[in-house]
């Protein structure tokens, strides 16, 4: 399973957003996830976008970890910094 992730983050609550992912990419890797890549997209005076390349090993792996409570408990950081969330969900493409 392989998600992209488009977070639009507030500038000045980087260093917030930064503590969250690193948390978050931690709880991730206990339920066999995984951000496999980051890029990070200049896009105004007041927000950054970074692009999150994810991969969990099957749907229900991605369903536990979104179900962990300690996400809730990290909660308060990802609110105070990311403006707008957008998720894709699909698959390996070919190789080009």
């Amino acid at each position: 399973m392989v998600l992209v992730a488009i977070l639009t983050v507030r500038r000045q609550a980087l260093e917030q957003f930064r503590a969250y992912e690193t948390q978050a990419a931690r709880i991730m890797r206990e339920h066999g996830g995984r951000i496999e890549r980051t890029v990070v997209v200049a896009d105004g005076a007041d927000t950054i976008k970074e692009v999150h390349v994810v991969t969990f090993r099957d749907e229900a792996a991605f369903t536990a970890y979104k179900a962990d409570t300690r996400l809730a408990q990290i909660a308060h950081l990802r609110e105070a910094s990311v403006v707008r969330t957008e998720l894709l969900i699909g698959a390996d493409g070919p190789t080009y």
